[in-house]
């Protein structure tokens, strides 16, 4: 079954919902990171995340990436999503270990650390929207529950889970936001307050199941939904060997020629895939020559403004 986001509103409008089944997603960022538990349990949350929020996109090309830069083990996260249904990500250090908590679960937090969450949003518009708010748990859930709050002065519920199997692969993953639109009143809002505080946990939904409409329900019990339908979602990198030349001649005539005189060729591998791409000497020549003629044209541009 492939993975699916599924998207609702109460009919007053006081809450807008959206629930994510991600499972087959963060295998498939295990499979390529060959990451530990907690990296694909840290991971495996922030991909959900980025799915979620990049289902409430609404420009054709617009992009979201969420960014945690804390001081743990794991390092950097990075997620990068679009209003299609697609994400990938990746972690600085994904085969790092650390001891479970007290209760036996896996330490994603200890994992994160202390730092910062960066939501950055490209509408397509000059510059992109930048939200940062310091990490509160490194939990991931809470932190964006702050990031709503804070950044986007709008009330959300935030609920992810990623189960590890025993083989270390993904059993279970996804997870839900309910937001409160301004128009909510304090009799609805309390209701909502009273009927989550005894919900079970994301991995728990889905172990018994539920897809992504069973868990709008189910969060959502006591409410009239309007289900505004289900999307298939999943994780994809669109790197290629064109993309990645293109990197290579950006780095300039000079850099390219010291690569050549002192490495013969080069390999850049894609952070989100960790597919390796590798050029040799006279792919390498072409770039400095691509290199050189974009560097005439530019100062001949800039000759020709003056």
């Amino acid at each position: 079954m492939s993975d699916k986001l599924t998207r609702a509103i109460t009919k007053d409008g006081f809450f807008k919902i959206s629930a994510v089944v991600s499972t087959e997603t963060a295998e498939t960022a295990r499979k390529y990171h060959n990451s530990s538990p907690v990296a694909t349990a840290a991971l495996g949350r922030l991909l959900s995340a980025g799915l979620l929020m990049g289902g409430e996109l609404k420009e054709d090309k617009a992009k979201l990436t969420l960014q945690i830069s804390g001081d743990g083990p794991l390092g950097m996260l990075v997620v990068s999503a679009n209003s299609h249904g697609e994400v990938k990500g990746y972690a600085s250090n994904p085969q790092i270990d650390l001891p479970l908590k007290e209760n036996g679960k896996l330490d994603v937090g200890g994992a994160v650390g202390k730092g910062v969450l960066s939501v950055i949003k490209d509408l397509c518009l000059k510059e992109p929207y930048v939200g940062q708010v310091q990490i509160q748990t490194g939990e991931i859930a809470e932190d964006l529950a702050y990031y709503f709050m804070q950044s986007e002065q709008v009330p959300s519920v935030v609920a992810l889970g990623v189960l590890v199997d025993r083989d270390y692969s993904v059993k279970y993953s996804g997870g839900f936001i309910i937001q409160v639109m301004p128009e909510c009143d304090d009799e609805s809002l309390t209701r909502l307050e009273n009927s989550i505080g005894g919900l079970m946990s994301v991995t728990d939904m889905l172990s018994h199941g539920m897809n992504g409409e069973e868990i709008i329900k189910y969060v959502m019990l006591g409410f009239d939904i309007d289900m505004l339908g289900s999307t298939d979602v999943g994780y994809h990198c669109d790197c290629s060997r064109e993309r990645m030349a293109r990197a290579i001649t950006s780095l300039g005539k000079s850099e390219i020629d010291s690569i050549i005189k002192e490495q013969g060729e080069a390999e850049i591998v894609c952070s989100f895939c960790n597919t390796a791409y590798k050029f040799d000497a006279d792919e390498l020549e072409m770039m400095s020559a691509a290199a050189k003629d974009k560097s005439k044209k530019s100062k001949t541009e800039q000759n020709g403004e003056n």
